[in-house]
């Protein structure tokens, strides 16, 4: 009996022999390869696959090649590198099959791209455009495509990937509008787990530790990655959420305050969050950091708010005056 071992041998081996006159056997070579990325890829050893299926040339003028052909295995290419993590060498092979998308009239392999591409801003934390394409890929329905009927188990799959993505993303007007649409899916009832979660996310609702960890369980490791100051990519989404949801309760709050409300201990890190949303302009608001004071809002007219420090002033020498004469200690 042949085992695994002895085929990926046999294979390499052949692929030595071929190699000096791999122009002439074009074919064979390909085909060995694709063998060879099959045996890799059952024994999980994604890179080697995706390595061995990019020696084969696609671009050759040698014979001709069918594009559904060429952008089937740059796709194949590209997930398998996504099973490794590795976005540099996903994103290569994603654009070269995107070149190919337009001529391309085979249903199966556009939702294999599709589905590919969203995994790849997942994957590189542009969370909102991956928000999107999933949202995009859990509306094909029960479709047929391909000789396979789409299920709806991968429906909910896509359903799910969006909304953790849109909760990931950066807070901000179209994360709102994101966040809306897919509240609004009464499919989301069917997602005992997500559902909750989304809710108080999407009603700007604070963040309570416990959930927040509750929902860590469900996300990939490129989801909980360390960002360059140190937090993950899940604590600087729920900050900025917490930042939003307080500027709906409060009108100003002293940061010390706002630390001890979300349990962060290190205010550093809501001063530095906040500054970033306000001059980014995903929060209406401004930031006393002599004070330590964040005030939700409109930024008020500069010269209103002299007006208003005058007439304070003057109302406080008043007052004093009063006092003063009222005591018998005003000066003639």
């Amino acid at each position: 009996m042949i085992s695994a071992t002895d085929n990926v041998d046999r294979s390499c081996s052949a692929l030595e022999k071929l190699a000096p006159r791999t122009v002439s056997y074009e074919e064979q070579s390909a085909a060995l390869r694709e063998q060879l990325a099959s045996v890799y890829q059952s024994q999980e050893e994604w890179i080697k696959a995706a390595q061995t299926l990019a020696g084969i040339d696609l671009e050759s003028g040698m014979r001709l090649i069918d594009p559904e052909y060429k952008l089937g295995m740059y796709v194949r290419i590209a997930m398998l590198y996504l099973e490794e993590e590795d976005v540099v060498g996903a994103e290569t092979f994603i654009k070269r099959a995107s070149s190919l998308l337009s001529s391309c009239t085979n249903e199966e392999l556009e939702l294999q791209y599709k589905g590919c591409y969203a995994r790849l801003l997942d994957s590189k934390r542009r969370f909102l455009e991956a928000a999107t394409r999933y949202f995009e890929l859990s509306q094909v329905g029960h479709k047929v495509i391909g000789g396979r009927r789409i299920e709806e188990e991968d429906v909910m799959k896509a359903l799910s990937a969006a909304i953790t993505c849109a909760i990931l993303a950066s807070a901000g007007p179209q994360r709102s509008r994101m966040l809306a649409t897919l509240y609004k899916d009464e499919r989301t009832s069917k997602l005992p787990v997500l559902r909750p979660f989304l809710e108080k996310v999407y009603m700007e609702r604070i963040l309570k530790a416990e959930e927040v960890d509750k929902f860590a369980q469900s996300l990939a490791p490129h989801q909980l990655a360390r960002l360059g100051d140190g937090s993950t990519v899940l604590e600087r989404s729920v900050m900025e959420h917490n930042l939003e949801a307080a500027s709906k309760l409060y009108s100003r709050i002293y940061i010390s305050e706002l630390a001890a409300l979300l349990g962060i201990s290190d205010c550093n890190k809501i001063e530095k969050a906040a500054g970033k949303m306000i001059s980014e302009s995903r929060l209406k608001g401004t930031l006393d950091q002599v004070d330590g004071l964040l005030t939700f809002g409109q930024d008020p007219n500069p010269l209103e708010v002299k007006d208003h420090e005058i007439e304070n002033l003057c109302r406080t020498a008043d007052s004093a005056l009063n006092n003063a004469i009222a005591r018998g200690l005003a000066l003639s």
